[in-house]
């Protein structure tokens, strides 16, 4: 169904058409008896040229925008232009190839991927039906009968005959139900790319952790190592008369304090190991093996080591608030649902107007199979009606508010994820600023406690401390230490925070649902 772009096209084009359906009316004899369904089909098309487009609501939730982020050093580089590209695969700006591998499994097997997946083919599936409702229907019959009563045959009759039938849209009710699918559809999309945000940053962060708990555990091992050679040099001193069974007791102490934490941290491994599976799809044992084999040949037996754990460069460039709120699906999603409300409020309204309905048949009738070409076995009928809602209770006025109220209710939602969005950015800039500054300082503290605990065991070889000096040093080297392996992970955890709400990890480009050819000439009409 067309709609004429200016009211000056309509007045041009109204008189002509009654003239036509003057002379149609008023003309032969033969066709007086068609004139009133052409009237009506008439008046159809004139009140069709006269509806209204579904208005176009562009929601800005009422929210005040800042022009820049909040921390100073980033609101400095937000004059760059952002790289958008790249946050779509911010995973591989960690330089880890395993990393990439399992967030690349994860967005093609992943259970909620895939399940969003389907949910946007049945909202494609949807918008096509509420696309169809606005085209005629024509349905085929054919029927055989042949009649018998006792011996005797009776008439036969063959049958076969087109119907066809018609709702124009008068007042734009089917075409606010395409409105309305079609957000439906955009909404789908955006929320599977919000699945996708999450599977990835969920891969990311179980990764860091994974990485994280093996980095401790080789701290573990290497402070478990130093302090059994501290144990048996205590036992030597013992043997000569240098020390009493007291240093030996505490050396044991120390040792059993140290082997304690190794099974805590063998069984986070095992069970972040069993969550990558899952999130990729799989039984939870099945990349055991794997990500033992590949972790163990690169993690370093020295803690200081820089490719213990990934590390996302530093040199990322931030977009401006409001580019931000346009890349995170999230709230693309909130503002497609505000759409489809409006279309859903434009649809209730619609159904308080009277309704129209053209239908016609054309079919053969006749007593044998050979008659049917007949000119005579000719049946055609065309019909033409109108429905007025008089009396409902009132039911279709409340509609209208249930549905006003749902737009309103939709407005504050994509509010609500515009200022959550807004905060996931500035919590995980603060966050990333403040762990950067923690980390320097345990790794001057891990530096020292490491230099402490070297001289407090050459002295104590030589006699000039006790043994509870080495014992303070040990501790305190192995707590820094462990310390540092978890700032450092807490930092890869913070950039993958601030990826997610920078709305990385997903192509908007990629999502875009297929769009009906009418429903794109419908956007770009002009409603003056």
């Amino acid at each position: 169904m067309q709609r004429l772009k200016t009211p000056y096209t309509l007045k041009n084009s109204m008189p002509t058409l009654f003239t036509s359906i003057f002379r149609v009316t008023c003309g032969r004899p033969a066709v007086r008896g068609l004139r009133m369904p052409i009237v009506a089909v008439g008046l159809a098309l004139i009140l069709s040229a006269c509806a209204a487009v579904t208005p176009q609501h562009k929601p800005d939730g009422g929210v005040e925008i800042p022009a820049t982020w909040s921390v100073p050093e980033v609101s400095a580089q937000a004059n760059a232009q952002a790289n958008v590209s790249s946050l779509a695969q911010w995973w591989s700006r960690f330089d880890d190839l395993l990393l990439t591998n399992l967030v690349s499994r994860a967005l093609q097997t992943n259970t909620s991927v895939q399940s969003a997946q389907a949910a946007l083919r049945q909202a494609r599936a949807l918008r096509d039906v509420a696309a169809a409702g606005r085209l005629p229907v024509l349905d085929a019959s054919a029927s055989a009968q042949r009649g018998k009563s006792g011996n005797s045959k009776t008439a036969n009759s063959f049958q076969a005959g087109l119907d066809a039938s018609w709702e124009p849209d008068i007042f734009g009710g089917r075409q606010s139900a395409v409105d309305a699918a079609e957000a439906s559809v955009r909404a789908s999309g955006a929320s599977l790319g919000d699945v996708q945000v999450s599977i990835a940053a969920e891969v990311a962060l179980d990764y860091i952790a994974l990485r994280a708990a093996q980095a401790r555990l080789a701290i573990a091992e290497t402070n478990l190592a130093s302090q059994l050679e501290t144990l048996q040099i205590t036992q030597w001193r013992l043997q000569a008369g240098l020390v009493s069974s007291l240093e030996v007791e505490q050396s044991q102490t120390a040792i059993e304090q140290t082997r304690a934490q190794l099974p805590v941290l063998q069984t986070s491994i095992e069970q972040t190991r069993h969550a990558l599976a899952v999130l990729t799809g799989q039984p939870p044992a099945a990349l055991s093996s794997e990500l033992a084999t590949e972790l163990a040949t690169e993690l370093a037996t020295e803690f200081a080591a820089s490719g213990s754990l990934p590390q996302a460069a530093d040199d990322l460039v931030l977009s401006f608030p409001a580019e931000t709120l346009r890349q995170r699906p999230d709230v693309r999603a909130e503002e497609h649902r505000v759409t489809a409300a409006l279309a859903q409020v434009a649809q209730a309204d619609a159904a308080r107007k009277p309704s129209f309905r053209l239908g016609g048949s054309l079919g053969l009738s006749a007593l044998t199979l050979g008659a049917l070409t007949d000119g005579a076995s000719v049946v055609s009928s065309l019909l033409a009606s109108v429905s007025l809602p008089i009396f409902d209770g009132g039911a279709a006025r409340a509609n209208l508010r249930a549905e006003q109220a749902a737009l309103d209710q939709a407005e504050q939602a994509y509010r609500a994820t515009v200022l959550t969005a807004l905060q996931e950015v500035e919590d995980a800039l603060v966050a990333l600023r403040g762990e950067r500054l923690r980390l320097r300082r345990l790794e001057l503290a891990a530096e020292a406690a490491g230099n402490a605990a070297l001289m407090a065991r050459q002295r104590y070889d030589s006699g000039l401390v006790d043994f509870q000096v080495v014992l303070e040093t040990q501790r305190s080297l192995l707590s820094t230490q462990d310390s540092v392996a978890s700032s450092r992970a807490d930092l890869a955890t913070d950039h993958v925070r601030l990826y997610k709400a920078l709305g990385g990890g997903w192509n908007p480009a990629q999502l875009a649902p297929a769009q009906l050819p009418d429903i794109e000439a419908t956007n770009r009409t002009d409603p003056k």
